[in-house]
């Protein structure tokens, strides 16, 4: 497996664009994104478990109830959400998606990103999709992912190669997500595109799968969004044998579809609203995956140890508090606790105790802009990653005028 470039267009058969169609004030920024396969797809996804749902995820789910689709369309700039004719929006926005490209409405996926409780004008988007299909490209995976940025800062997308049955394939995906962003599921939109052949209901399976050691571990602010989707495209256009089951096919595309889904969910977590610092809280030694898990989201959302590591402060203590209210069944008494980043590595804690440890030098340690938090559960084999960001003074001004 290795990394290539291409994004969402490095698997045959996907073009993408994106444009400035009119939503966003500011005519520099695209605010209406197109992925299109040749060739239809399996499709999966996965959503919010917010109860408030923008009205594309609701027409989304609708329309891969076959488990079929050929495109994405996704505008920035308004969630379409809480609107009283969001669904009628998004479904006309499914259908002139479907007219420029000569396909079935049912088989276009649509997401909308960006201010709640605004009313939504299809008219820009109408009037935006004969040029942003014109202009569908093999290299336009980074104008796609342009188009579903709001308060992102960098551009966010990711593709591997890997082998299938003596078959070359290939995965990318791109990503949107900066802040409202928190467990479960799935935390931002992202887009997948896959050449491999694999059944629907498999690529569900698979994708569901690793969300939960994936996009489910993610917190920035401890806000669920309300328009979150992950999902993606399989054309089969690489010519392996459908994967229908389980077996060594199966376990390389989950390796592949990971080593995606977790370089996004860095760039996202690195990304955070305001933030100066990616954190990743490694937890090792847990009892049960469930523990694992539960202990490392509960470390990586702690608002204290946030705003701990904004200062470069190695206040420990907030790491073991966020454990014991975790929720999750450890001996506290068995906890060790390290900070590590390129400038190296200090343990703080041994059995649930402080050991003593140089101020300077854990200060320079996280001074760094990539944070490990290592714990070690010291009670079985379990392990889990969560990630997350910093909170800054920049964070509060970000949100204080999102909307205006």
């Amino acid at each position: 497996m290795k990394v290539v470039s291409g994004g969402v267009c490095a698997a045959k058969g996907f073009k993408a664009n994106g444009i400035h169609c009119g939503i966003r004030k500011n005519r520099t920024k695209r605010d209406l994104s197109l992925i299109v396969s040749e060739a239809p797809a399996a499709a999966a996804a996965v959503y919010t478990t917010n109860l408030v749902k923008g009205a594309p995820l609701l027409v989304t789910k609708k329309h891969l109830e076959n488990g079929v689709a050929r495109a994405i369309v996704c505008n920035s700039g308004n969630a379409n959400t809480c609107n009283a004719n969001g669904i009628e929006v998004a479904e006309a926005t499914c259908e002139a998606t479907a007219k420029v490209l000569g396909i079935n409405p049912d088989d276009v996926i649509v997401a909308s990103t960006g201010v709640i409780g605004q009313p939504l004008d299809v008219t820009p988007i109408e009037n935006g999709l004969p040029s942003l299909a014109a202009g569908l490209t093999a290299d336009g995976s980074g104008f796609a992912a342009e188009g579903i940025m709001t308060t992102d800062t960098i551009m966010k997308e990711v593709a591997v190669e890997f082998t299938l049955s003596g078959k070359t394939c290939k995965i990318g995906g791109i990503a949107k997500g900066s802040g409202m962003i928190h467990p479960n599921l799935a935390t931002m939109l992202v887009f997948i595109t896959t050449d491999a052949a694999i059944s629907p209901e498999i690529l569900q399976r698979a994708l569901s799968t690793d969300v939960r050691d994936t996009f489910n571990m993610v917190s920035i602010d401890g806000d669920t969004s309300t328009n979150d989707m992950v999902t993606i495209l399989a054309n089969g256009m690489a010519g392996n044998p459908v994967i229908e089951g389980d077996g060594e096919d199966f376990s390389v595309f989950m390796a592949a579809l990971n080593s995606v889904t977790v370089s996004l969910c860095r760039l996202i977590a690195g990304d955070g609203e305001g933030a100066t610092r990616l954190l990743e809280c490694r937890v090792t030694g847990a009892d049960s995956k469930a523990t694992a898990r539960t202990v490392a989201k509960s470390v990586i959302c702690s608002s204290l140890l946030k705003a701990a590591m904004f200062g470069a402060d190695a206040n420990w203590g907030r790491v073991l508090c966020a454990i014991g209210y975790s929720g999750a069944k450890v001996d506290v008494n068995k906890i060790d606790v390290a900070f590590s980043s390129v400038a190296g590595t200090i343990p703080v804690c041994k059995n649930g105790c402080g050991v003593e440890f140089s101020e300077e030098t854990a200060k320079k340690i996280l001074s760094e802009k990539e944070i490990e938090i290592l714990v070690c559960l010291n009670s079985g084999i379990e392990c889990s990653n969560a990630w997350g960001c910093d909170l800054t003074y920049d964070y509060v001004k970000i949100n204080g005028d999102y909307r205006t």
